[in-house]
């Protein structure tokens, strides 16, 4: 009886990789996923987010911090303006606009590795779309690098402490959809932090109109 059921597994087993080896190959079993080069992708697509997000957060800061400077009085007006001009620059060009192609380029490269192509996961299709989103929002701080570059102060530092908060949004959408692949867990995670970033703004502005009053 024994011997009969391990024929019986090897037959089965058999059929199965007979069968696998014929179904077209973006349905066929992917060995190669876990491989070094999917890996290696892997990290230099988290690392240089990280580097895209902090060059993100920290440009829109100097935005605050280069439009508060014109109310100063010269000469510190222009000292500070010219100061935070060629951090902004070094910033945008060195570190942020890089980093910012090398996560496209690695992303498409983990989409053709693991033939996402062939699917397109709900997920992921949300996922693409928020990181749409966060390049117009990349290219946006871009102009406004260069219309500050001209004297153009279009906007309040509120308005861009308002504006901080929204590149919080979108990354927190798009880690909730990778880590979570759900979309009703990645929308009660993205409501709260839109919460907890209104609670921060109201905060902040309790907070200048007590130091004004002073």
């Amino acid at each position: 009886m024994s011997l009969r059921s391990a024929e019986w597994r090897r037959s089965n087993l058999l059929a199965f990789n007979i069968h696998a080896t014929r179904l077209p190959r973006r349905y066929a079993p992917r060995n190669d996923i876990d491989s070094g080069m999917y890996q290696y992708v892997l990290a230099i697509h988290i690392i240089f987010v990280v580097c895209w997000m902090a060059g993100l957060f920290y440009m829109v800061r100097l935005f605050i911090y280069h439009t508060e400077a014109q109310d100063k009085s010269e000469p510190a007006r222009t000292i500070l303006s010219e100061q935070f001009e060629v951090m902004e620059r070094k910033l945008w060009w060195i570190i942020t606009t890089p980093s910012m192609y090398i996560v496209i380029v690695a992303g498409a490269m983990m989409i053709h590795l693991h033939q996402w192509y062939a699917i397109w996961p709900g997920w992921l299709v949300m996922k693409l779309l928020f990181v749409v989103g966060l390049l117009i929002y990349h290219f946006i701080c871009q102009k406004k690098m260069k219309q500050m570059a001209q004297g153009k102060f279009s906007w309040t530092s509120t308005q861009l402490r308002l504006w901080n908060e929204l590149a919080t949004v979108l990354l927190f959408a798009i880690v909730f959809l990778v880590v979570l692949k759900s979309a009703l867990n990645w929308i009660f995670g993205v409501v709260g932090i839109i919460a907890f970033s209104v609670i921060l703004m109201m905060a902040v502005k309790i907070y200048k109109r007590f130091r004004e009053k002073k």
